[in-house]
């Protein structure tokens, strides 16, 4: 049996990242997947919220400095790969993401082979509910279609951080998560790029994202300088610049 870690990565999520270890808990096993979030140095009680699941089997890593999303999916990384794990899943820590769709990430890399998993909205039918803001109907449209220019294949999402990954990939040197650009918003993209680039499996699978109440706010990405962090490494790669 493939040993499989699923891990939300959060930064000051207390009320939504809760609704959403409570939903993991309620629908999967602790037998078939452990859990870890990865705290990137919350201060609003978070951290102590997290603590609180630990003898139902939640695991934590605690950033003592902020960091930014790409670091925290590379701290995943690290230690899914230094504790024997086959499969890593990434999972949105604003409970956006529906913990009873992992068998739609996982079922193709444990039972067909796949390397790397990309959920996207825009292949489930209903894919989105909640209230989308509309510069990101625009831009989660745009960007599938950048990347799908520059790589030769077809992507619908590319900007849906929902995805499962073989760990074995990380043993390719042409893919190194370690440079201190890809610490924001960058590694998602990156991580994309190389899979199709590097020829290996690939697919996107049927998920849904939901948008929580507005009160609850949307995301910490800033419009202007968030979008760039993930057109980066399309721009970076394209052209050469960065490895």
């Amino acid at each position: 049996m493939s040993k499989i870690l699923v891990c939300p990565v959060a930064y000051n999520e207390n009320i939504k990242l809760n609704n959403a270890i409570q939903r993991f808990l309620k629908c999967v096993s602790a037998d078939s997947v452990d859990y870890l979030i990865v705290d990137d140095c919350s201060d609003d009680g978070t951290t102590e919220m997290v603590q609180s699941y630990a003898s139902r089997g939640v695991q934590t890593i605690r950033h003592e400095q902020r960091r930014g999303v790409g670091s925290a999916i590379r701290t995943a990384i690290t230690y899914a790969r230094k504790n024997g794990y086959d499969v890593l899943v990434i999972m949105a820590g604003n409970d956006k993401d529906n913990p009873e769709e992992l068998p739609r990430l996982i079922d193709p890399i444990v039972k067909d082979g796949y390397d790397f998993v990309q959920g996207s909205r825009y292949k489930a039918a209903n894919g989105i509910g909640g209230d989308m803001p509309f510069y990101r109907k625009i831009a989660t449209r745009l960007h599938p279609m950048l990347m799908s220019l520059i790589t030769g294949c077809k992507v619908t999402d590319s900007t849906n951080g929902f995805r499962a990954m073989r760990l074995s990939i990380f043993d390719d040197k042409d893919i190194d998560i370690h440079q201190s650009w890809l610490d924001k918003y960058e590694l998602e993209p990156y991580l994309l790029y190389k899979a199709i680039k590097l020829n290996y499996k690939f697919k996107e699978a049927p998920v849904t994202k939901i948008y929580p109440a507005k009160k609850l706010g949307y995301t910490k990405m800033q419009p202007l300088v968030g979008w760039w962090s993930i057109l980066k490494p399309l721009v970076y790669l394209g052209l050469g610049i960065r490895k």
